[in-house]
């Protein structure tokens, strides 16, 4: 892995890392979002020919930041399946059986339809809505059902869904998009850590932040 860059958020230190992960110093947990498990063998079952080593390469990223920073806890924050049961769910629930002390929280997404018992059988604690952990929240979508935050009392919200991405734009109209990690005032929209999704491209306002993940490198936007 590369070395990962420190961000400091309530006298806490995430560490970013190119793998598009991140990782919580103070309480030795990794945080993930929109891993999307299953998806490229939905597109397999429709005819389109993508690789399974797609699907296989983010496990094993996965595992190596789990290794590298020897985490005790794992945080999903929403999508960690794609859509409905496939042969590729069942090499997750295998690679979960090999990490089975380890402690797995999912902040349900709105992919995340799988029957309960699925989740039951993998052990992983699920959240409906959000999980809070002292100051810090996390939710899929930051801004979907207010009303089941409006009794929140975190101070910042990490969340994922839209798969931020940020666009350099150079010479003869040409551009590149990178994905990234996008920090505002009191909240971080997390990169999808899926290589097979798309990017949404966020516009930083003033004093927002933006890190983006390039050629295997964290580098800081704006």
């Amino acid at each position: 892995m590369q070395n990962p860059v420190p961000h400091i958020i309530l006298n806490n230190i995430f560490w970013m890392a190119p793998d598009r992960s991140l990782f919580w110093e103070e309480e030795n947990t990794l945080i993930v979002s929109d891993l999307h498990l299953g998806k490229t063998g939905h597109f397999r079952k429709e005819g389109i020919a993508v690789p399974q080593k797609v699907y296989t390469s983010d496990l094993q990223r996965l595992m190596a930041a789990l290794y590298f920073y020897k985490a005790e806890r794992l945080i999903v924050v929403g999508d960690l399946s794609h859509s409905i049961h496939n042969k590729e769910l069942d090499l997750f629930m295998k690679w979960r059986h090999d990490f089975s002390q380890l402690h797995i929280d999912l902040v349900k997404g709105n992919h995340d339809i799988l029957d309960e018992q699925w989740y039951k059988e993998c052990n992983l604690n699920l959240h409906p809505w959000q999980l809070e952990i002292g100051s810090f929240c996390f939710r899929h979508e930051d801004k979907r059902y207010q009303k089941v935050y409006a009794n929140s009392k975190a101070l910042y919200t990490f969340s994922g869904h839209v798969h931020p991405a940020f666009r350099i734009s150079g010479k003869g109209k040409q551009t590149l998009k990178f994905p990234c990690f996008y920090y505002r005032k009191d909240s971080c929209v997390l990169p999808a850590f899926s290589h097979f999704t798309g990017g949404y491209v966020v516009t930083p306002e003033k004093e927002e932040m933006v890190y983006a993940i390039v050629d295997n490198a964290i580098m800081k936007m704006c």
